[in-house]
């Protein structure tokens, strides 16, 4: 399955990487929530980004870094997402994960804010070192045939800083560039600074995504208007909502948004706990908690489930406390605030249908 990005229809609709979150469990929900769509790719469903690995683990074979980067067919067309900082051993990193497992795509971080990773002169700190920056993305394209992204933030404590290393990083040969509207100084706070994003779009020849603040539908179609770009990215918006790329589709197509009633919820997550299972085993049962946090996020009526389903460490535990949900469902009532949509979006839509 080739993925060209100059020549997807637009806008591109793609789920961002997000470390421990967007693992294979997760990127096969996402796809199967989106079956049947017609826009965005061509292909019926959103692209996917892989949560990012250290390039130095897969080059020294580390089991579980190279297990992370193994791809179902589901999945496709899927992007994995590379750190480090070395140009010989990125390039490595790729070529043995394109040898392995033949994504369609790599993208490399340069924009995480996290500690752990830009003290290692990864993520963020790349956007101070445009040369390296420039060696990395040249290694990568020497020896892949796939397409090479980069994920940049606007800068690392300057918002203007990203106006230079964008072309810097087209001059070196990347293919697409997403740019997170906030600094590494930033972090997560304050607010994505869709402007400057709009200012990077026109000095560019090659896509642009727009990342950042782009939690619901509504916002999606703000953010395309606001900033030009050629898609997005959607991060924390996807985190318990697989929905909300079909429901984008709905958007962009001018028709209503389709409510998510109890009974597809619990399906969804019961299906998202199986494919979590098949990766993790049963202790996987632990580990699929945090999911569970986003799935019922802001859902009246969903705090005592929550609570007994946060003690479960067995799979028929999960599925007894789904079902009690699904059987109670009166007692679940109101819309959460991230899944307010739009004026019109005002009925119980997590009561039984």
């Amino acid at each position: 399955m080739e993925l060209n990005w100059a020549k997807i229809p637009q806008p591109i609709i793609a789920l961002s990487p997000m470390a421990d979150m967007t693992d294979s469990a997760f990127c096969r929900v996402v796809k199967d929530v989106s079956k049947g769509g017609s826009i965005m790719n061509g292909i019926g469903a959103p692209i996917v980004f892989r949560e990012m690995v250290s390039a130095e683990a897969v080059v020294r074979g580390n089991d579980k870094t190279l297990n992370m980067t193994d791809v179902h067919d589901d999945e496709r067309p899927i992007v994995q997402q590379l750190f480090g900082s070395d140009p010989a051993t990125m390039a490595e990193a790729a070529r043995i994960i394109e040898e392995q497992h033949h994504p369609e795509g790599f993208d490399v971080n340069m924009g995480c804010p996290v500690y752990k990773i830009v003290h290692n002169f990864n993520g963020a700190a790349l956007m101070k070192e445009p040369d390296l920056a420039t060696k990395i993305i040249k290694a990568i394209k020497a020896v892949t045939q796939v397409p090479l992204s980069i994920k940049i933030r606007t800068g690392w404590d300057d918002p203007r800083e990203c106006l230079e290393f964008s072309k810097v990083v087209e001059s070196a040969g990347a293919d697409l560039i997403t740019l997170h509207g906030r600094t590494k100084a930033q972090g997560y706070s304050g607010q994505s600074d869709w402007g400057m994003i709009r200012e990077v779009k026109k000095g560019l020849s090659i896509p642009l995504l727009a990342n950042g603040d782009i939690h619901t539908p509504p916002l999606t179609l703000d953010a395309l208007e606001a900033t030009g770009c050629d898609g997005v990215l959607i991060a924390r918006g996807a985190l318990g909502n697989p929905w909300i790329f079909p429901q984008i589709e709905d958007l962009l197509a001018g028709n209503e948004v389709k409510p998510i009633f109890l009974e597809e919820r619990i399906r969804v997550i019961k299906q998202h706990l199986n494919f979590h299972l098949e990766q993790y085993g049963e202790r996987g049962v632990v580990t699929f908690r945090k999911h569970l946090s986003w799935y019922f996020r802001g859902i009246h009526g969903a705090k005592p489930y929550k609570l007994r389903l946060h003690q479960t460490k067995m799979a028929e535990e999960v599925y007894a406390v789904l079902d009690e949900m699904l059987a109670n469902g009166l007692e679940l009532q109101g819309l959460s605030d991230r899944d307010a949509l739009h004026p019109q979006a005002t009925e119980r839509v997590f009561m039984k249908k």
